[in-house]
């Protein structure tokens, strides 16, 4: 009996063994975790979305804001109506009057010409404030004297027919020209010259670069040719204006592309004090300031697939906001080549006016 006994005794507790090993830990229908149909648990981190907005705008820009002593970049900071209507009547006044400007561009440039155009008729009083001709035989009295060559000249600007990349006489191809139309005497009064460029991509910038700074010693304030006299072939000294390049669709990042090359030639007129129409960075800013760095040259950003000036243009007022672009003055409504809105051009515009004033000594501070 008493073996009996110690025999159920062990069957029992090998039996309570078993039953204890087999909890929810044996059993793998027992644990939650490892159900293969349940639901996955959302993320508590979202992840950022590369499309879903712009990047802020660079924190190293070139220019400083409007209203900053030392600006002489006229980037999308400057070109803002805002900036253009707090310049002094004085300095406009001045350099409508005083400037003959020589523009040398392909289709591209039109941003600058068309936009300078079509602001006379934009508001109240802007036919005589920003009054301008168009190519005239001789200079009109309180009317800016702009000679616009489009297609006219051989280079036709600077990324055209080697321009910048082939050398003639030791300087690049539109040095050349450019000395060729100064030493003209029917062009004896132009005091004001600025190259466009087309696709700035894989042109050579150092040549620019140091093309200006020749042009510069000889044809700028105490330049070797300014005056009269043996060895003098121009009556009055001329101003330069730099420019940077167009916008090119997703691909401005990288040696040798419109982002980089702008760099280069903004970093250039920053140290010495140059003037520069930043093409660059007005075709990549929207009118907030927002940077978008994969732009086109017609404000249309691929990367989050957002035409960042047709949209602001048709949430604004013409007349109020915005105007018409024309392809002379007075003459027809007409988009700058590359562009479906006309914002891009007014914007470039106005840029144009604030170098000019600032040409004119206006300080860019006082209102």
């Amino acid at each position: 009996m008493f073996k009996r006994f110690i025999l159920w005794a062990l069957i029992i507790g090998i039996l309570s063994v078993v039953l204890v090993s087999c909890g929810d830990g044996f059993f793998p229908e027992a644990s939650p975790t490892a159900n293969p149909t349940a639901s996955p648990q959302p993320s508590t981190v979202p992840t950022a979305s590369p499309t879903a907005s712009p990047q802020p705008s660079p924190t190293a820009d070139t220019s400083p804001p409007p209203g900053v002593e030392g600006a002489v970049i006229a980037d999308h900071n400057i070109a803002h109506e805002s900036v253009l209507r707090s310049i002094p009547t004085e300095y406009i006044n001045t350099a409508r009057n005083d400037f003959h400007v020589l523009y040398v561009h392909t289709s591209h440039g039109t941003h600058v010409s068309y936009g300078l155009f079509g602001l006379p008729d934009y508001k109240a009083g802007d036919s005589s404030l920003f009054a301008i001709t168009h190519d005239a035989t001789t200079a009109v009295s309180g009317k800016l004297d702009l000679h616009d060559f489009y297609y006219e000249s051989d280079p036709p600007d600077l990324s055209q027919n080697g321009g910048v990349d082939t050398l003639e006489e030791g300087v690049p191809r539109f040095v050349v020209w450019t000395r060729d139309y100064l030493d003209n005497s029917a062009n004896a009064d132009i005091n004001v010259v600025m190259w466009s460029w087309c696709s700035i991509s894989g042109h050579n910038i150092a040549n620019y670069l140091s093309g200006m700074t020749t042009l510069m010693s000889e044809y700028g304030v105490s330049g070797s040719k300014i005056g009269t006299g043996t060895g003098k072939t121009h009556p009055v000294p001329v101003h330069f204006i730099f420019m940077t390049g167009h916008t090119e669709w997703d691909n401005n990042i990288g040696t040798g592309l419109p982002k980089n090359q702008a760099d280069l030639i903004l970093a250039h007129c920053q140290s010495n004090g140059f003037f520069c129409l930043d093409y660059f960075g007005i075709d990549s800013h929207d009118i907030a300031g927002n940077y978008y760095q994969a732009a086109n040259d017609d404000g249309y950003d691929p990367d989050s697939e957002t035409s960042y000036y047709s949209d602001w243009q048709d949430s604004h007022s013409l007349g109020s906001h915005w105007y018409y672009n024309k392809n002379s003055p007075g003459g027809d409504i007409e988009l700058p080549q590359h562009n479906t809105q006309h914002i891009t051009a007014n914007r470039k515009a106005y840029a144009m006016w604030w170098i000019l004033a600032r040409m004119a000594g206006w300080d860019g501070l006082s209102e």
